[in-house]
């Protein structure tokens, strides 16, 4: 590679270039004895390498910045007071000098440069090209993306660049307007990223997501956080299902289906021309208690290639999944083919029928599947509903509601109608129907109830996707106007409808009210225009 390439960069002096480096070659690099820090990688019992992530064991969305300019300032959904975006505007001024300490840090280094693609076809995919000074960056993102043959590399031009600087801070950012010296900011008309003082690997991951969130929907293209999954092995046939939800509620697990071949684990698109693709050549899945009784696909992906984050490993090399010494969100990434039911040779499906919406609804009132009408769906995917439980966070005594529009509000970079308006439009278009799945808790609120059982939620989708939920007796579930089924096999009829399973009644009416109402606040934001209104009334909660 030609340094010329970087130095357009402002990356200067550079000591030795590590283009595109196979798998050995990286381990060998991760492996260097003389490697300290978080450069320093371990191995494991399980084949896989693991490295540490610093203070940042996770991203850091307050410290995502776009540039404001002239390709950005009339697309993006800036952040405004408390409107839930996550896009703090960036001067252009500003990203010069943020620039300027990126290319520094880098300057005088040898560097691992990873070419990749997010997408798989041509005409929508982008060439991401990361720049770094830490072989297991580079690893990361040849597992994540999806590689380019040898042949493809060899014309390879980047779309959009990465400077990972997680090494340097932006000393001056207080006199920039900025809320520490860490970012994450991207310049959508120079096509360029850097990123600094994070080590954390989901930074390039979800920057790249939230790139692709704003070119594909401005050319009428789904871009969407999700799993999906298809009954047949070969790409385009069988039928596939979307998979919607945020941390905790399933997506991964319940996509990760043995009779079924797993698409993709996290963001994919929608085209008219080609369906269903994955953006990506890997999964990043969580680790925390992993077992191979409760997870055996994820389990069994980790071995030589996987690379493990912020695990506690004993002296032995045996990683201990059960501790949360380091953090609860320890991960691991590992290409796609680690999993044995994969669709193939290429991640992608039919244009899908069934759209599940995933929560897990820690106050125990939603019922644990209903289907939805068009306006319900609309309603249910702008609101993005979850429930952190008590004692994941110092203080909460009770469930807290969580809403997330699109079940990925930290990654939209347009306004979240845009996301629903073209999610709809592809429903309609391709008659899709869409359920809403409860993983979260019966019987009572967390604390008093019981979480779903999990081969009970499996039977629940199994119903939706052979179509025999649609031969059960439905009644409406109360103040959502939901459609519920009395009954449905390996499922205990008593939770179908949550008020049956509750023992206080006039708990559970008051409890269902009081989401209700939260539903209703947080949809307010939508209400500004009539179509808001209109989708409020007959989409949304009956108070």
């Amino acid at each position: 590679m030609d340094n010329k390439i970087l130095e357009q960069h402002g990356i200067r002096d550079i000591k030795e270039i590590f283009h595109n480096l196979s798998y050995e070659e990286l381990f060998q690099h991760e492996m260097d004895p003389s490697l300290e820090g978080f450069d320093k990688g371990v191995l494991t019992n399980l084949g896989a390498v693991s490295v540490d992530t610093g203070r940042f064991t996770g991203r850091s969305p307050k410290d995502k910045y776009i540039v404001e300019e002239s390709t950005s300032k009339d697309h993006v959904w800036w952040k405004d007071g408390d409107n839930g975006s996550d896009n703090r505007r960036m001067k252009l001024e500003t990203w010069k000098f943020v620039k300027q300490a990126a290319a520094e840090q880098l300057s005088g280094k040898k560097l691992y440069v990873m070419d990749g693609y997010c997408g798989p076809f041509e005409e929508t995919r982008i060439c991401v090209r990361l720049v770094t000074e830490v072989a297991w960056m580079a690893h990361f993102v040849k597992n994540m993306f999806i590689r380019p043959t040898e042949d493809e590399l060899k014309n390879f031009k980047p779309d959009f660049t990465i400077l990972n600087a997680c090494k340097a801070t932006f000393k001056d950012f207080e006199a920039h307007g900025m809320r520490t010296e860490v970012c994450a900011a991207f310049n959508l008309g120079e096509k360029t990223a850097a990123i600094l003082g994070s080590w954390y690997g989901g930074e390039i991951k979800k920057g790249v997501f939230s790139i692709m969130n704003y070119y594909l929907p401005l050319e009428g293209i789904g871009s969407f956080h999700c799993s999906a999954n298809a009954s047949a092995e070969k790409e385009g046939e069988g039928d596939t299902a979307l998979f919607f939800g945020l941390s905790g509620t399933g997506k991964t697990t319940l996509s990760a289906d043995p009779k079924r071949y797993l698409i993709g684990d996290d963001e994919h698109g929608w085209c008219d021309n080609h369906g269903i693709f994955n953006f990506e050549g890997g999964c990043y899945a969580k680790c925390i208690n992993l077992s191979k009784e409760k997870e055996p696909e994820i389990h069994d992906a980790i071995r030589r290639d996987a690379l493990l984050e912020n695990v506690v490993i004993n002296d032995k090399g045996d990683v201990d999944f059960t501790s949360i010494e380091k953090t609860q969100n320890t991960r691991v990434s590992y290409p796609i083919h680690h999993i044995d039911k994969i669709v193939k040779p290429n991640p992608i499906g039919k244009h899908p029928k069934k759209i599940i919406f995933l929560t897990c609804d820690a106050y125990g009132v939603l019922p644990p599947v209903a289907k939805l009408t068009k306006d319900q769906a609309m309603y249910q995917f702008l609101s993005g509903y979850t429930a952190k439980v008590a004692g994941t966070e110092l203080g909460i005594k009770e469930p807290i509601a969580t809403f997330s529009s699109g079940f990925g509000q930290a990654f939209l970079l347009l306004h979240p109608t845009k996301y629903g308006e073209i999610l709809g439009q592809k429903m309609t278009d391709h008659g899709a129907k869409a359920y809403l799945v409860n993983t979260g808790w019966v019987g009572g609120k967390y604390g008093i109830g019981k979480r779903m059982d999990i081969n009970a939620t499996r039977s629940i989708i199994d119903a939706i996707l052979d179509d025999s939920i649609e031969d059960a007796e439905f009644e409406v579930f109360s103040t959502f106007d939901f459609q519920i089924p009395k009954s449905l096999p390996g499922v205990d009829a008593k939770v179908l409808n949550p008020c049956n399973a509750w023992k206080d009644k006039d708990a559970y009416d008051e409890t269902l009210k009081k989401l209700a109402i939260m539903f209703a606040e947080n949809f307010k934001a939508f209400e500004t225009n009539e179509k808001g209104k209109e989708m409020a009334v007959k989409g949304g909660p009956k108070l």
